[in-house]
């Protein structure tokens, strides 16, 4: 999805505005020239920052403020309002700041306020730079070129510090936007351009050290160094696994046909879109959320679809069966059918046969059926694991130095007292800009609230906090009618919503459950 860009939309900002304006709202949108700006109360300060979220543009007068933070309404980046600063994933790019005078009653927008990369000059002046600190690592290796990767890497240049920072990567493509790979990308909406996450001069100019088709063999704890399977060794002070997850494969008959595909790549998205130049239909086997998005971008190129899956509703065992019976109906507007109660037995080079004997016409086979954390290379290192790598609040492993972060990473979340991994790509993200900054000894526990968001035809679902379970559900408006808030119950307790076109109170959930405590 493509920024919407500036337009002119709201009042003159540089005309002004009465300060009673700010009796009734904390955020409102204007514009100086043809950029969008925002201006937002924080106590008796009126600030001014540019009104697009520098993910995906959204509107950021539409979201809400908290403490000194604007939180963006369709994919919770959150930003500093006092100098611009992307705070939280899916954003890294900064915000431009604006100066804001009283002028008796009004307030008005005078211009834009200089800065220099990510922090506004006079902070960056009087703050410590990690990277030259007594102390701080000489060379940082992270292995996984994924979301946490990424993250980790921008958020040391982006903290000055000045180690040697080496991704290996087994991908083969530099780090890049994998929710896109399901959605837009695959139903060929998106072009590959707006795929990348940085450039590759973006790699150089930050003296990344990015090894694209790394395979790591082992990881020497003794002697800090990672060995390659080409032999290559890489030396380090602190080390990031963010090695993420793989797709789980089906131990059937026919399931290493030529037409049958997983998607977790770009890559294997790429081989989907070429496949399905000469398709004309399609199964996909699993009806989760990878699932059913790969179905309605192959609905959006005109393949017909066939979904297959034990359960009695899509996603019940993440939304429940009220919204899981909503999100099946809108797949059937769209001509999805759906065989439920049921699984794949075998895979022939032209068909699916099914264990309840039916038999389903297939030029393409995706198989969504979950995914397993990568961990095998902690585990041969000795590093403690469970479901994942464990780690402490700090991201941190039970060997000193090393961390980990993403889908890989086992955490004691303190806000629902639990442990937990997250396959979701802004959590990965956020946990890997917490693992930098605790890599460079900053010492700041992770506390982010789990946050994803899942796009079907013209309707997208935000999901907030984590329910692997719950007693209730609650209900708040109409889910056939695309306005409503799904609260998750355990113990009496709201430990998780699903949203649909209810942006500001998903965000204000999101807020709320970062600061209760169970």
């Amino acid at each position: 999805m493509a920024s919407q860009g500036d337009q002119e939309s709201g009042p003159d900002l540089t005309l002004g505005v009465p300060a009673a304006t700010f009796d009734d709202t904390a955020l409102l949108q204007g514009h100086v020239g043809r950029e969008t700006v925002v201006l937002a109360r924080v106590g008796d300060d009126v600030l001014a920052v540019s009104g697009s979220c520098t993910h995906y543009g959204g509107p950021l007068a539409h979201g809400i403020v908290v403490g000194e933070t604007v939180r963006c309404p369709w994919h919770h980046a959150c930003f500093s309002l006092r100098t611009g600063e992307a705070l939280g994933a899916p954003a890294f790019d900064p915000l431009a700041c604006w100066k804001v005078e009283r002028r008796g009653d009004r307030v008005l927008v005078t211009g834009k306020i200089l800065v220099t990369g990510k922090i506004a000059i006079d902070e960056l002046a009087a703050k410590p730079q990690p990277g030259s600190a007594p102390g701080s690592p000489e060379r940082v290796v992270i292995v996984g070129g994924g979301a946490a990767g990424f993250a980790a890497a921008e958020m040391l240049r982006r903290r000055h510090y000045a180690g040697q920072v080496t991704m290996l990567s087994s991908d083969g493509d530099a780090p890049y936007d994998r929710p896109n790979l399901s959605k837009d990308y695959l139903a060929g909406t998106a072009e590959e351009a707006w795929i990348p996450l940085r450039s590759a001069e973006f790699y150089a100019e930050n003296t990344i050290d990015l090894h694209l088709r790394a395979t790591v063999a082992r990881i020497d704890v003794d002697a800090h160094t990672v060995v390659a399977a080409d032999g290559r060794a890489f030396p380090f002070d602190r080390l990031l696994l963010a090695t993420g997850a793989e797709p789980v494969r089906l131990p059937i008959p026919g399931a290493d046909h030529a037409h049958v595909f997983v998607l977790r790549s770009l890559a294997d998205s790429r081989a989907i879109i070429d496949h399905a130049r000469n398709a004309k239909t399609a199964v996909v086997l699993g009806a989760g959320f990878i699932g059913l998005e790969v179905a309605a971008a192959l609905r959006g190129r005109g393949i017909a679809v066939h979904v297959v899956a034990p359960g009695a509703y899509p996603l019940e065992a993440v939304l429940g069966p009220e919204l899981g019976a909503f999100i099946q109906s809108l797949h059937e507007e769209h001509g999805v059918v759906f065989h439920l109660g049921t699984t794949a037995r075998r895979i022939a080079q032209r068909s699916v046969a099914l264990g309840d004997g039916r038999e389903l016409d297939a030029d393409l086979v995706v198989v969504g059926v979950g995914v397993k954390p990568r961990v095998a290379l902690a585990a041969e290192a000795g590093i403690a694991i469970d479901e994942g790598i464990l780690v402490n609040e700090f991201l941190e492993t039970s060997v000193a130095g090393i961390f980990a972060a993403g889908d890989a990473a086992q955490w004691h979340d303190r806000n629902s007292a639990e442990s937990r991994r997250v396959e979701h790509w802004v959590v990965a993200q956020r946990q890997g800009q917490v693992a930098a900054e605790n890599m460079l000894g900053l010492r700041q526990p992770f506390v982010s609230v789990p946050f994803f968001w899942s796009a079907h035809y013209d309707v997208s679902i935000r999901y907030v906090g984590y329910a692997r379970s719950w007693d209730a559900v609650e209900i708040d408006g109409d889910i056939a009618r695309r306005d409503c808030m799904v609260g998750y119950k355990r113990n009496g307790r709201i430990v998780a919503v699903a949203s649909i076109g209810r942006d500001v109170q998903a965000l204000d959930c999101e807020a709320t459950m970062a600061v209760t405590r169970p």
